[in-house]
């Protein structure tokens, strides 16, 4: 999980999100807490999406919600100079 779920300030406002996107877990729990499937989400919602990504993003809201250390990636942040 820990690879799969990043924050970066600069990215939907530093919000826990799947890597390499802007989809936010808080996107994938409400469809899941709406009784989609994860392979619902993944083949109609998102379809850049696995279901491990699916299951990463329950198992961060689990992690989160027990207390226990979060391992989150953070993106590294580039200011664009021009």
């Amino acid at each position: 999980m820990q690879s799969r779920i990043a924050i970066n300030p600069r990215i939907l406002h530093g919000k826990p999100r799947i890597r390499g996107t802007r989809i936010g877990v808080s996107h994938v729990l409400e469809l899941l807490a709406a009784g989609v499937s994860p392979q619902a989400i993944c083949r109609q919602w998102y379809p850049d999406l696995t279901v491990s990504d699916v299951q990463a993003c329950i198992a961060f809201a689990n992690q989160w919600l027990s207390g226990e250390e979060l391992h989150v990636t953070r993106d590294a942040v580039h200011a664009n100079r021009t």
